[in-house]
């Protein structure tokens, strides 16, 4: 794909599930920002600062059409990455309205680590969930009555989904509890799972959607009544006298501000909305060709004795090991191929190492920049190593 002209011959990148590669449109719409634009959002009226507020609205607009929400019932904020947006949520929350907080087995470190947190920090009992093979959860095995729940509804080690995300919701809610979904490995490729849901808050990463360094919270209006907000700063604000301050989020327009403390990262800001457009004008063929590269990626590996995976099933993410060979060793020997690849546990160590008792892997992580001579050349590799 041309978008990605800047990769070598015979550099293979397999780690998408860290942070996606930028195509050339994301790149230069960033670009753009710091030579003719330059400015700070919402606080200038000169014609750059106007531009910039102009592209920074639009982006949280195309933000809720990718997931296909309305801005009447749903608000996009802004922050650093996915660990930022639920430990930010999770600090203005109101222990007092909730008996719990749960999460799963198979999480990332980001809401595995903020849960445990929360708990120690608030005296509110947690509880950790399992998930089945194909991500989804046993509703019936768990009491979600005013509940605190922090999901991801794609993993990040072999992306199986939070299959029945709606009924999960729907059952939380039904007890009085509010949802949060991690949805950092969800976005690229499967955010259809996502599509008019009904969660609390949706926390995401831009870096993992084909844009620069971002992170974003959707999150829902109704929400403001479980916050007590203490994070506050500059851009929050819209009087402050000695003992107290107006905030900015309750003028409904400016609600966003609620997670937005400080100078927010514009250019990133404006590159994300770049990065949508450009995932909106793939084609159907762009996608067909994107699954037959990981789907035979899969397989190949798949056919060999000596290796063994934590998918079940075709995955743009996949994790293994193999028989007789140290992951990490194998990666830095990938590595001296020009082939990048993830090892270890990939932040997911509870599940990984303790539940599941598994060597440390390696995760190839592709993306739509991933060429059909990436997998040629990755095979004919592997196939030397594998014997």
């Amino acid at each position: 794909m041309n978008d990605f002209d800047y990769l070598g011959t015979g550099e293979v990148y397999f780690d998408a599930a860290c942070q996606s590669l930028r195509p050339r449109p994301v790149i230069n719409a960033l670009n753009k920002y710091y030579t003719e634009h330059n400015s700070c959002g919402e606080r200038v009226k000169y014609k750059w600062g106007r531009d910039t507020d102009e592209l920074v609205e639009g982006t949280r607009e195309k933000v809720l059409k990718f997931l296909k929400l309305k801005s009447k019932d749903y608000t996009v904020s802004f922050t650093l990455n996915t660990t930022y947006g639920i430990n930010l949520i999770l600090s203005q929350i109101d222990a007092k309205k909730f008996r719990k907080i749960m999460t799963s087995e198979i999480e990332h470190n980001s809401p595995f680590l903020a849960t445990m947190a929360f708990s120690e920090r608030t005296g509110l009992p947690r509880e950790v969930m399992s998930r089945y093979d194909d991500g989804s959860i046993e509703i019936s095995d768990y009491d979600f009555e005013k509940a605190i729940v922090v999901v991801n509804c794609a993993s990040n080690f072999d992306g199986r989904k939070l299959l029945n995300l709606k009924e999960l919701t729907k059952e939380v809610h039904k007890g009085g509890g509010i949802i949060i979904i991690d949805a950092a490995q969800a976005m690229a490729h499967s955010s259809d799972i996502l599509h008019k849901t009904e969660a609390d808050a949706i926390c995401f990463s831009a870096h993992k959607l084909y844009a620069p360094s971002l992170g974003v919270i959707v999150w829902k209006n109704e929400l403001e009544k479980s916050l007590m907000p203490w994070w506050l700063g500059g851009g929050m604000v819209d009087d402050v006298k000695l003992d107290s301050f107006e905030l900015s989020a309750e003028n409904k327009e400016h609600r966003y501000t609620r997670f937005e403390s400080g100078l927010q990262a514009w250019g990133e800001i404006i590159g994300l909305g770049a990065a949508l457009d450009w995932l909106g004008a793939r084609s159907k063929k762009d996608w067909e060709d994107f699954r037959k590269n990981y789907t035979e990626l899969y397989n190949f590996l798949s056919a060999s004795e000596k290796v063994h995976f934590v998918n079940k099933e075709p995955n743009p993410t996949m994790s293994f090991y193999v028989d007789g060979i140290d992951s990490h060793l194998l990666g830095e020997a990938l590595s001296r191929e020009n082939i990048m690849a993830r090892t270890g546990y990939f932040c997911a160590h509870y599940f990984l190492d303790h539940v599941s008792k598994y060597p440390p892997l390696i995760r190839f992580s592709l993306g739509l920049h991933n060429r059909p001579e990436d997998i040629e050349k990755a095979k004919k590799v592997l196939g030397k190593i594998l014997g």
